[in-house]
């Protein structure tokens, strides 16, 4: 009688008490040290696989309000990309306090993307801004403009994943907007995700070596 009675009382329930029980009795300093040790060698927190690259810092949220130094970016976009270039242009220098340089067009007028793509490419990989947006209708042709110079990874992005992942993973240092694939809300959304997100490193910082060693031919 009594072997089952304590069959009756070891259930699934019992159990996950037991544990929760066990668990809140380690000191969180101790889960903290084993978390950290789990981690994979080669990891974005773990062991640097960079070999030597160097990414530059994301641009901060906010940076006149918090008092920090506001980072430079170009923009640029032909006549199909004018209104949403002014309205990111304004939400990016009032509410993010990001210091921006104009590169035309500056009105509807028809122009030529490229002029304008590979004008802001080539203020970031000459360094007199710290990164750069294109803008045209879909944004396909700015972007393939702004890769022809070297030094510069003009990622087009549609949304938050793509502007995430192309920073935290290939670095880019340009981002492509189509205005007639994302609205002025999205947009801004996709800008600051993508200005605000670090590169990685790691694995990723290799295989961004490579692309640039692919340049040098």
């Amino acid at each position: 009688m009594e072997k089952e009675k304590d069959k009756e009382r070891i259930t699934p329930g019992r159990i996950r008490e037991v544990i929760r029980e066990v668990m809140s009795e380690i000191p969180a300093e101790r889960k903290t040290s084993e978390s950290r040790g789990s981690e994979r060698p080669g990891s974005a927190r773990g062991v640097s696989e960079n070999r030597g690259y160097k990414s530059r810092a994301p641009v901060p949220s906010g940076a006149q309000a918090s008092g920090k130094t506001a980072c430079s970016v170009a923009i640029g976009g032909d006549h199909g990309g004018f209104k949403l270039k002014e309205a990111l242009k304004k939400y990016l220098s009032d509410e993010l306090g990001v210091v921006v340089k104009d590169l035309g067009t500056m009105s509807e007028e028809s122009v030529d993307y490229p002029d304008f793509a590979v004008a802001v490419a080539k203020a970031v990989a000459g360094g007199e801004c710290e990164k750069g947006i294109v803008i045209d209708t879909m944004g396909i042709g700015s972007s393939i403009a702004a890769n022809k110079i070297k030094g510069v990874r003009a990622a087009l992005c549609h949304d938050v994943s793509t502007a995430r992942n192309s920073r935290a993973h290939n670095d880019a240092n340009v981002l492509a907007l189509g205005s007639n694939v994302v609205n002025p809300g999205l947009a801004r959304t996709i800008a600051r995700t993508w200005l605000s997100t670090s590169f990685e490193g790691g694995r990723h910082g290799r295989r961004v070596q490579k692309i640039i060693d692919a340049e040098k031919g």
